[in-house]
């Protein structure tokens, strides 16, 4: 596959290696990274699924603090070490290539205070249905993790009230509230996300918080026809 250095959207001199035919990111990743708010006391964030180090890129523009992320397709971890090191961010962005379940191999556990997840969105019936192309079919379906996996170990890995946030799909909201509660979350923020005011949400953005005390807070719709840049949006 042809590998390309890409811009990276409206993010100034920020540029970003994929694949011209395959793996490339996307919007969601841009919203999730834009979401994320990082406070006076955080020290550390953890981010899940990583793809190509799109969301700690662009959290690099918005914190010095170090950034941890994972891939475990070989392919897309060298993208991502290679725009790392394009965007001189090396000594704040490590990117680890592993499965994110060998986590406790690096870190103890309870030792971050964020964690952004992109994670798969799709459930795995029946292989013959999912996308043939290796790269994407990891990508997007939960061949090497689940939904719930993935919210078991950020339990593990975050820090007493830590913040996980995660972009997703409407039609597993209800799965999503469950399994947070189940790992003891509690969702406090809730964006949804439309391509216009007469289409349906195709996106959800959510932070839960590691032992949260009831109280969610859901913000005015997204519309993404309205918007002439994704940066600043959350504040």
């Amino acid at each position: 596959m042809k590998k390309v250095l890409n811009d990276l959207y409206d993010y100034f001199g920020m540029k970003i290696y994929q694949y011209e035919e395959g793996f490339k990111f996307s919007l969601d990743s841009i919203l999730l990274a834009e979401m994320v708010h990082v406070c006076k006391n955080t020290q550390n964030i953890l981010d899940l699924c990583t793809g190509n180090a799109v969301v700690p890129l662009i959290l690099s523009t918005k914190t010095h603090l170090p950034i941890v992320g994972f891939e475990i397709q070989n392919e897309i971890y060298q993208l991502a070490r290679e725009s790392v090191k394009y965007n001189q961010k090396e000594e704040q962005i490590n990117i680890y290539h592993d499965d994110i379940k060998n986590w406790n191999l690096y870190f103890p556990g309870n030792n971050f205070d964020i964690i952004t997840c992109n994670p798969p969105y799709f459930k795995v019936h029946h292989l013959d249905f999912i996308n043939s192309q290796p790269l994407k079919q990891i990508a997007r379906h939960e061949v090497k993790i689940t939904l719930e996996e993935i919210i078991d170990l950020s339990s593990k890995c975050l820090k007493l009230k830590g913040s996980l946030y995660m972009v997703h799909i409407p039609s597993r909201l209800q799965e999503i509230m469950i399994l947070l509660n189940r790992y003891g979350f509690g969702m406090k923020e809730l964006y949804f996300v439309y391509p216009n005011p007469n289409k349906e949400s195709f996106l959800i953005l959510f932070r839960a918080v590691k032992n949260a005390k009831m109280g969610l807070k859901v913000y005015s719709p997204i519309y993404l026809n309205q918007l002439k840049t994704y940066q600043n949006l959350f504040e």
